[in-house]
């Protein structure tokens, strides 16, 4: 069994045949890093071969969130640096790698999505078979306010949503609460956040059936899912510029704030976002997006607007990028296609 340092970013261990995975750097809201990548990966091996592990927990350290995504910071660096993103793609392939092995992890896998989980948390948790959310749940699909593209098999789970809900938070990035996770397909069972702990306790003692049984309760009704209307006829159009025109049309309220807020976001990014989505629609398996993912990911480690939006966000946190393109308009059907373009190297599975 791997060794458990308390000072690790993962903590690894056993209890009575449960698997106990907790991402732990609390400062940093459990952001993802390459290392932590490599060190659940072969946990999972281990334990999917192991004959007294029956089920996996996986959580987040400390109050705010089981994972605000990926090591944005570390993914900048890469990107600007003299290898043009080599360590971003680096931990991108070996990420995706993980996102497929928990999607077909067959022991019961319970992830624990509480508080903040966006991104590359999204991905930890989405494709495991016993999904949690609480009253604190915070979820969202981010990335296009910093010039990124859903990514981690997001676009499988936004492409297969009731209506256009999957599109409504692809292209706002606008995070979401657990009644909704539930409705769009990215959870499973909601439990009060107050009852976690004797809900893992009860997974360890008792499994996890037992533990759904006792503390699972009735998810509040999704607030997207009641807005779906006007949702599924704004985000019905050929392009973002017309989903834009629909939104604004549509008045005051809701549409409205969905229209300001697309606004702000990377063109390129988004109108790379809404072809992915709708190509991901017509994929089979989580691989096959993956690999799809894995080329729109190397197309934003070229692109300016990345660097440029993980710098206004987060390195310089003045809030005010500078998008090239700097309109829908002047996005080209070429933009985007070589979003699409084969990677360097391709993603492949083992």
């Amino acid at each position: 069994m791997h060794s458990v340092d308390e000072n690790e970013d993962v903590l690894v261990n056993a209890q009575q045949g449960v698997g106990l995975i907790t991402l732990n750097r609390p400062k940093a809201i459990n952001s993802l890093t390459h290392p932590m990548v490599n060190a659940i990966a072969p946990v999972l091996t281990d334990w999917a071969a192991d004959d007294d592990i029956r089920a996996v927990l996986v959580d987040g350290a400390g109050e705010r969130g089981l994972c605000a995504g990926g090591d944005i910071v570390a993914l900048y660096h890469s990107c600007r640096g003299p290898n043009q993103g080599k360590e971003a793609r680096e931990f991108w392939y070996d990420e995706y790698r993980l996102n497929a092995q928990i999607g077909r992890f067959t022991k019961p896998y319970v992830v624990l999505m509480d508080g903040i989980v966006m991104g590359g948390g999204v991905g930890i948790g989405v494709h495991g078979n016993v999904r949690i959310v609480t009253d604190t749940t915070k979820m969202a699909m981010p990335e296009v306010g910093i010039g990124f593209i859903p990514d981690v098999g997001g676009t499988l789970y936004l492409s297969r949503t009731p209506g256009l809900l999957g599109l409504h938070a692809a292209l706002t990035g606008a995070p979401f609460g657990g009644g909704d996770a539930i409705a769009m397909g990215f959870a499973d069972h909601y439990v009060p956040h107050d009852a976690l702990e004797d809900f893992k306790r009860i997974v360890i003692a008792d499994g996890v059936d037992a533990a759904v049984a006792a503390y699972a309760t009735e998810p509040p009704p999704s607030q997207l899912l009641a807005q779906r209307d006007w949702i599924d006829q704004c985000y019905s159009g050929d392009t973002v510029a017309d989903i834009l025109a629909a939104l604004r049309d549509h008045g005051e309220g809701p549409a409205k704030d969905a229209a300001d807020l697309i606004a702000t976001r990377s063109p390129i990014a988004l109108s790379v976002t809404l072809e992915a989505v709708r190509r991901a629609a017509k994929l089979a398996t989580l691989e096959d997006v993956l690999r799809q993912e894995y080329r729109t990911s190397s197309g934003a480690a070229r692109s300016h607007d990345f660097v440029e939006g993980i710098r206004a966000q987060v390195v310089d946190k003045d809030r005010n990028p500078k998008w090239s393109p700097d309109s829908l308009a002047a996005v080209t059907t070429a933009d985007v296609e070589a979003y699409f373009a084969p990677a360097d190297r391709e993603l492949e599975f083992s």
